[in-house]
C-alpha cells in the first residue's frame, strides 16, 4: 500500500519520523564536536561519516513518505541546511583549530573565512543547476578536512587549499552530487561505496592508514573532480 493510501495517521507518523530521523544528525554533529574538542579525531571522523549516511538516505526516504504532504509543517529542505551546516561546516572548523595542522593563529582566520563562505553557500539559491550538480564546490569541509588529516602536507599548503576551496563556492563550475545527477549514477553510487569504505579504514588506524588506502582515497577523489569533465559542459552558465 502506498503511503498516500493508508490512514491518516499513518503516514503523518512516517512523514514526522523522517524529518526526526534528519533532525538526528544534529545530535551526531554534537557527538562529533566533543570529540573535535577532544582531540579525539578519528572519533570525530566517525560520528561525521554517520551524519553523512544520514544525509545520503534522508532524502530518498522523504520523497518515500511524501514528507511534503504527510509533515508539511516542518520544512525539510530547511532542516537539512541546518544539520548539514553543522556537519558540513562548523565540527570540520573546529577540528581544524584544534588539530596541529597548521599553526592555531592560522587555522583560527581561515575557519572564520571559511564558515563566512560556506554560510553564503548554503543560503544561496542557485546551489544547484537544472541538472542537479553543485554550483561551485559543496561546501564539503567534512570532506576536505579528513583528506588533509590523512594526507598531512605542509600547512601553508593545506591553507591554500582550504582558500581555494572557499573561493571556488561561488565559481562558475560544476561538483557532482554522487546520488542525483543521472550521468553514470551507478558508477558514481559505486565509487561512493568504496569511498566509504577507504574512509572507514583510515578512521579506524586512527587517520594513518596504509598506502593503499591512501591511494584509493586519492584516485575516488580524482573521479569525482573529473566528473564535471563528462556533463554536456564542465561551466554552471551551460
Amino acid at each position: 500500500m502506498s503511503i498516500e493510501k493508508r490512514p491518516v495517521g499513518v503516514a503523518q507518523a512516517a512523514g514526522f519520523s523522517v524529518h526526526v530521523f534528519t533532525a538526528s544528525g544534529g545530535a551526531v554533529a554534537v557527538l562529533a564536536l566533543y570529540a573535535a574538542i577532544e582531540r579525539n579525531f578519528a572519533a570525530c571522523f566517525a560520528w561525521l561519516g554517520l551524519a553523512l549516511f544520514i544525509d545520503g538516505i534522508d532524502g530518498t526516504l522523504a520523497r518515500a513518505a511524501r514528507v511534503h504532504v504527510t509533515a508539511a509543517s516542518i520544512d525539510g529542505a530547511v532542516l537539512d541546511l541546518v544539520i548539514d551546516f553543522l556537519t558540513y561546516v562548523l565540527v570540520p572548523v573546529v577540528a581544524l583549530w584544534r588539530s596541529d595542522l597548521m599553526p592555531t593563529e592560522a587555522s583560527f582566520w581561515i575557519g572564520l573565512v571559511v564558515t563566512i563562505a560556506s554560510a553564503l553557500y548554503f543560503a544561496d539559491t542557485r546551489m544547484k543547476t537544472d541538472d542537479l550538480w553543485f554550483r561551485g564546490f559543496p561546501a564539503a569541509w567534512n570532506i576536505l578536512v579528513l583528506y588533509l588529516f590523512i594526507l598531512r602536507p605542509p600547512w601553508i599548503v593545506s591553507a591554500a587549499i582550504l582558500l581555494g576551496a572557499a573561493a571556488i563556492m561561488f565559481a562558475p563550475i560544476v561538483f557532482v552530487h554522487p546520488l542525483r545527477v543521472v550521468r553514470l549514477r551507478r558508477l558514481t553510487i559505486a565509487i561512493s561505496i568504496a569511498w566509504f569504505a577507504l574512509a572507514a579504514i583510515a578512521i579506524a588506524e586512527n587517520l594513518s592508514p596504509p598506502a593503499w588506502v591512501v591511494w584509493g582515497l586519492i584516485a575516488t577523489a580524482a573521479y569525482f573532480l573529473a566528473l564535471p569533465l563528462l556533463r554536456h559542459s564542465p561551466w554552471s552558465l551551460d
